[in-house]
């Protein structure tokens, strides 16, 4: 049975010179995941909802994520588990085209809530640091839980598709009957416009309405944009370890430190001389990466015949 590997000098021929323990985070559980979000409300500015109200048509359209809020809560019915809630805050941005002029730029904003379970393990230990924070309640770091952490990564959505509706376009599904029951009476007809409740947003956080240079108009208006986005994310559960890793040497830097000089009487012909000719910017390439060989077009498709 081998012997327990301990912080110290070891003898192996790979390089490896000692065993060192770290204080790093290791990573319990993970998932990636593709969500397809359709039919997300847009909450336009001012200003963009005086535009959409007059709009025949909206194109184009681009997503940047502004913010990800991050909250977790051990899950009560599977222990060792917890569910981590994220809601995503989107600048939506398209044109919209109002008669024959051209087409005017709006913006507004559009939120999204997920949630995911994964598994953090258990930890009751109370975390305590002499680390120095200038701005903090105390000298040293005041105790915290020993929660995992949770760490999402997420890259700008894209756009699927834009749609305008008008607040009486929104068609309520009847209610259910009781299960097992009889047919009870009619249900009574839905109000005329506006029947379907939707998540009205009142309330966003103050670093989020600085993202927009004017207010948002959560109270609706004739018409409503939604917005059907595509997006690519990973979340991880995250705790604080000590973990014994080889080491093979220490980190030393092997490139010189670049500068310039003092005077700066570098000759700036000789700096651009060393610099490549980017050819690919005048022959734009055949295939993208990625492109399979079936997917690439064929070389005589460009032929004229």
């Amino acid at each position: 049975m081998n012997e327990r590997v301990v912080p110290g000098p070891v003898q192996d021929s790979c390089g490896i010179r000692e065993a060192v323990c770290i204080h790093t985070k290791k990573i319990y559980d993970s998932c990636r995941d593709k969500d397809c979000i359709e039919d997300l409300r847009v909450y336009p500015t001012r200003a963009s909802q005086a535009v959409i109200d007059r709009a025949l048509s909206v194109r184009g359209g681009r997503a940047e994520l502004l913010q990800a809020y991050i909250d977790v809560e051990p899950a009560s019915y599977n222990r060792g588990f917890y569910s981590v809630d994220i809601r995503y805050y989107y600048r939506i941005t398209a044109e919209a085209f109002v008669g024959g002029s051209r087409p005017a730029e709006i913006c507004g904003l559009a939120v999204f809530d997920k949630r995911v379970l994964l598994f953090g393990s258990e930890g009751s230990a109370k975390i305590f640091s002499s680390r120095y924070y200038p701005d903090g309640a105390d000298c040293q770091v005041l105790g915290r839980s020993n929660l995992p952490e949770a760490v999402v990564e997420a890259v700008d959505p894209i756009v699927l598709n834009l749609k305008l509706l008008d607040p009486c376009d929104l068609v309520c599904p009847p209610p259910c009957p009781p299960p097992g029951g009889p047919c009870g009476p009619c249900p009574p007809p839905p109000p005329p416009c506006g029947c379907c409740a939707e998540n009205e947003l009142t309330e966003i956080p103050a670093c989020i309405s600085a993202c927009f240079d004017c207010d948002l108009a959560f109270d609706g208006g004739c018409r409503r944009l939604y917005v059907t986005l595509g997006q690519f994310s990973m979340v991880r559960l995250e705790r604080d370890s000590q973990l014994l890793i080889p080491m093979y040497d220490y980190c030393m830097p092997t490139r010189e430190c670049a500068g310039g000089d003092e005077e700066g009487d570098e000759d700036p012909c000789e700096i651009f001389r060393q610099i490549r000719f980017p050819v690919g910017e005048f022959f734009p390439p055949s295939t993208l990466p990625g492109m399979t060989e079936e997917e690439a077009p064929a070389a005589s498709s460009s032929c004229c015949r």
